[in-house]
């Protein structure tokens, strides 16, 4: 695959803020690691890095992120957004509808969110009919690391990983389930535009932000959780329930079968089959 050009990238941007600062790296550790790394020292908002390859990519819960070189999109964007520490999750939420949106729009493929920061594709699960359940295949996901100081976000950093041009024989090696653009609708998609539109919606999101719109309600909105049977994994183990709301903290709302209603800041979840319980 070709490699991501930093002049064609900006030469092809849009935004006015977002990745007009711009590091792109052939091959890192961890995209994140670096934006960080650049916010300690003073680099300003917007700036974005961008990777080839990551050599130590993670995701939630001390998950490597295993992407093939020159086959993803992986980009870490650096904020320092006027918020509470509690409130980065918006963050999260904006950038997950902006990088749904922008599969949409480069590669013509509806993904829908996966509480808490996965990009998936749902379908219906073939052989159960009538049943509701679905079959999540894994597109991408989010991981946001944040800075603080005296209880104020000094900096956010959101990393974000695409599996785009990952071949279909690839993908069991990176995760039961995962999946790809390639892999879903038949063709390659361009790395450069799907992060240019991923910027553009990004920048548009965080300008509404700014005015003091939260993307809660939209964020809520495209999660494919809710509703759902699910099990969900935390540290301390597994429950399973029905996965009923999200607070405005991004805390998932979980029905369990005795009637209670619980509440989870973290976890992953998977869809329960009846066996389950």
């Amino acid at each position: 695959m070709d490699a991501l050009d930093s002049s064609q990238i900006q030469a092809s941007l849009k935004t006015r803020v977002f990745g007009r600062e711009l590091v792109c790296l052939p091959r890192t550790g961890s995209t994140n690691d670096v934006a960080r790394e650049l916010a300690a020292q003073g680099a300003p908002e917007g700036t974005v890095v961008v990777a080839d390859e990551q050599v130590a990519g993670r995701g939630r819960m001390g998950r490597r992120w295993l992407a093939p070189s020159g086959t993803c999109l992986l980009c870490s964007i650096l904020f320092r957004p006027d918020l509470l520490p509690t409130q980065a999750q918006r963050l999260t939420e904006l950038c997950s509808l902006a990088t749904a949106d922008a599969v949409e729009q480069i590669a013509n493929l509806h993904a829908a969110i996966k509480w808490p920061n996965d990009l998936i594709i749902s379908n219906p699960e073939s052989g159960v009919s009538g049943s509701g359940s679905w079959e999540w295949r894994k597109l991408g996901g989010i991981l946001t690391e944040s800075g603080v100081m005296e209880e104020r976000l000094e900096f956010v950093v959101v990393g974000i990983g695409v599996n785009v041009n990952v071949e279909p024989e690839v993908l069991p090696s990176l995760a039961p389930d995962a999946t790809s653009v390639l892999a879903e609708v038949g063709r390659p998609a361009d790395r450069v535009a799907l992060l240019v539109a991923l910027l553009s919606g990004v920048e548009r999101r965080y300008e509404r932000l700014r005015a003091g719109a939260s993307p809660h309600a939209e964020w809520a909105a495209r999660l494919a959780t809710l509703g759902q049977p699910v099990t969900l994994t935390t540290s301390d183990g597994t429950l399973t329930g029905v996965a009923e709301a999200v607070g405005e903290d991004g805390a998932l709302l979980l029905r369990t079968p005795d009637g209670t209603l619980r509440r989870f800041l973290f976890g992953d979840v998977t869809l329960a089959h009846p066996e389950d319980g």
